[in-house]
């Protein structure tokens, strides 16, 4: 899996800067800080509008 730098990202938890690398990971991408480990992802917007307002969703797998 191929990570990519983000120049010029700050880390929201450690503030240090141009360590954030983005990976994708079934469909999802995710930012990790290589300093702290701090993570964030943001499903693509299908899977968001498939979420019902009351629910948490632990993954939505595609067949393929």
């Amino acid at each position: 899996m191929k990570k990519r730098f983000i120049a010029g990202a700050i880390c929201p938890k450690c503030n240090a800067m141009d360590t954030m690398g983005l990976t994708k990971e079934n469909n999802v991408e995710k930012v990790t800080c290589v300093s702290c480990g701090h993570q964030m992802s943001q499903p693509e917007e299908h899977v968001v509008k498939e979420i019902r307002p009351q629910e948490q969703v632990i993954g939505i797998f595609k067949q393929e």
